[in-house]
């Protein structure tokens, strides 16, 4: 990711932002007409929606927290994140990852793949397994489709879309309105109130397989969860929106215990890790 596809998520999130008539429909009312409309859209067509939806929500992300111009890291981190992908269930969303100038520890994921990482939190990491970790428990995010869910957008009880192209492919005023509001719930449950709970706990699962699976120290995100708990004005902003790290280690204890993977001894490769990250 480069300063020109950051420039091109930006100019797409004003273009629909500018088009966006607010006074025009609820989106509680928009949410019905969605579910009486039938099987309208391809589920390609509905990928391709929530891609859209997800670009406009990452230059919300941009616009909170600036861009870490550092083409060798953000190339390091896309080449993790998508090789953790390929061992994801959404092979048909292209990922694309990019580090945020912000000394707090956090990261984040909106739908259709773009997922960022804090400077901050790669200052707390030691190795690329914990990275790796991170990185894979906003991938589940996406591929859980949390976000979407906590929406409520969705098509028929048949469809096996979700109901973005839906939203998107009236090219309405009032359709507009709805992306719209659709977009401000989103931001607000990233930056404010947070997935739910089971969400995160669900996300840290994922991620405990996803590098399992990739070659990675099954215990990294254990171990990175450690490392940070103890940094409490530092992660304030990771602690008030996701569950407590008592409960996030505690629940990682139990993933690690069902799939047998306490004792496994995977790489951390510290050395890459250290040669791609030299960050203040």
């Amino acid at each position: 990711m480069n300063g020109k596809f950051t420039l091109r998520i930006l100019l797409g999130a004003l273009f629909i932002i500018l088009c966006s008539s607010f006074n025009a429909v609820a989106a509680d009312d928009y949410r019905k007409r969605i579910s009486q409309a039938g099987d309208m859209f391809s589920e390609e067509e509905d990928i391709k929606a929530e891609v859209v939806f997800g670009r406009v929500l990452a230059a919300r992300i941009l616009g909170r927290f600036p861009y870490y111009e550092d083409d060798r890291l953000n190339e390091y981190i896309n080449k993790l994140g998508k090789g953790l992908a390929q061992f994801a269930n959404r092979p048909e969303i292209e990922f694309r990852f990019a580090v945020l100038d912000s000394s707090a520890i956090n990261a984040f994921a909106a739908p259709g793949g773009y997922i960022f990482i804090t400077r901050g939190a790669l200052l707390k990491m030691g190795d690329e397994a914990e990275l790796a970790a991170v990185l894979a428990h906003e991938i589940a995010h996406v591929t859980e489709r949390h976000i979407v869910k906590e929406l409520n957008i969705k098509g028929t009880d048949t469809s096996p879309v979700s109901g973005f192209a839906m939203v998107l492919g009236g090219g309405s005023g009032a359709v507009r309105a709805v992306f719209a509001q659709m977009v401000d719930k989103a931001a607000e449950i990233l930056f404010e109130k947070g997935l739910k709970q089971q969400d995160e706990f669900d996300s840290d699962r994922v991620a405990t397989i996803i590098i399992a699976t990739a070659g990675y120290d099954p215990t990294a995100l254990r171990r990175y969860l450690k490392k940070i708990s103890g940094a409490e004005t530092e992660t304030k902003s990771l602690t008030d929106t996701h569950p407590s790290f008592f409960d996030r280690i505690k629940s990682a204890d139990q993933v690690l215990a069902d799939n047998q993977l306490a004792g496994v001894k995977q790489a951390i490769v510290k050395e890459r890790f250290k040669d791609n990250v030299k960050i203040n």
